[in-house]
C-alpha cells in the first residue's frame, strides 16, 4: 500500500521543512537505502517547488545521507557498518567527556527524561525513542557546561538517529538502555566522574555491540530498491 508524506502548509521558504520531512523518513526507515528520490515526485506530494527540494537534495548529499543515482535523481545511501563503527568511536569519546565534565559540575538532570524514555520503549514508538535518546544524551552534553560538545556532536547525530532507526525497525530498543541512561545520570549527580565516565563508556560500547549485530542483520536482508511513492509511510513535520 503506498503512503504519502504528509503535505507542508504553505510559506515563502519551504527548504527546512522539505528537508525534515526527507530526513525523518530515511531516519524512520521508510526511506531505505537505495530509495531513489527525483525532484518532480517529492515537490509533488509535498505539494511545493521544484526549487526548495533541490536545496534541500543539496543539504542531505552534504549530510552524506543520498548520493547521485545513474539517471535522475538520487538514492538514498547504503548504511556503511564501518563508517559507522567509527562514528560510534566518535560518540564515545564526546559522551565520556561530557559526562566527567558534567559530573565535576554535580549537575542533576531532569528526572522527566528518564520517564519519557521508559514510556517511549513501552510504546514502540520508533520516532518518540529516537527523540528520548537523542535528548538525554543532548542534555549530558548541556550539563557539561562545555558548548562545543553539543555543536560538535551535533554533526553527528543525523547519521546516529538514522542507524538507531534501522535498528529499531529490525528489533526493539535494547531492554537496558535506560536504565544505563539511568546510572549515567546518578553518577553525574553525585559527582562521581569515574564512574560516570565507566557507565558512559559501558552504554556506548554495549551500543556499538548491538549496532553491528542489528544492522549485520539488517543489510543482508536489504537490496531493493524501491520508488518514493512505494517506500514513503506518512511523516509529520
Amino acid at each position: 500500500m503506498t503512503s504519502r508524506l504528509i503535505q507542508i502548509p504553505s510559506r515563502t521558504d519551504y527548504v527546512e521543512e522539505v528537508y525534515k520531512v526527507l530526513v525523518d523518513a530515511i531516519c524512520e526507515g521508510s526511506l531505505g537505502p537505495g530509495t531513489r528520490l527525483t525532484q518532480e515526485e517529492i515537490a509533488e506530494q509535498l505539494s511545493v517547488s521544484r526549487s526548495p527540494v533541490l536545496q534541500a537534495l543539496r543539504l542531505l548529499k552534504k549530510d552524506g545521507l543520498v548520493h547521485d543515482a545513474p539517471g535522475r535523481g538520487v538514492l538514498v545511501a547504503p548504511l556503511d557498518l564501518q563508517w559507522l563503527s567509527n562514528l560510534y568511536e566518535i560518540r564515545g569519546t564526546l559522551d565520556s567527556l561530557a559526562a566527567k565534565l558534567a559530573a565535576n559540575r554535580r549537575a542533576r538532570l531532569d528526572p522527566a527524561l528518564i520517564v519519557r524514555g521508559r514510556q517511549s520503549s513501552l510504546n514502540a514508538d520508533i520516532r518518540a525513542m529516537i527523540d528520548a535518546d537523542m535528548e538525554f544524551h543532548f542534555a549530558v552534553y548541556a550539563a557539561s557546561g562545555n558548548p562545543l560538545i553539543a555543536e560538535t556532536a551535533r554533526v553527528h547525530w543525523v547519521h546516529l538517529r538514522r542507524v538507531m532507526g534501522a535498528m529499531l525497525q529490525a528489533s526493539r530498543q535494547r531492554a537496558s538502555i535506560w536504565d544505563e541512561h539511568e546510572a549515567i545520570a546518578e553518577a553525574i549527580e553525585a559527582g562521581k566522574a569515574a564512574a560516570a565516565v565507566e557507565f558512559s563508556d559501558f552504554h556506548t560500547q554495549r551500543a556499538h555491540e548491538h549496532l553491528v549485530a542489528e544492522l549485520t542483520a539488517v543489510l543482508k536482508g536489504d537490496g531493493d530498491r524501491r520508488t518514493i511513492r512505494e517506500s514513503v509511510k506518512a511523516v509529520s513535520v
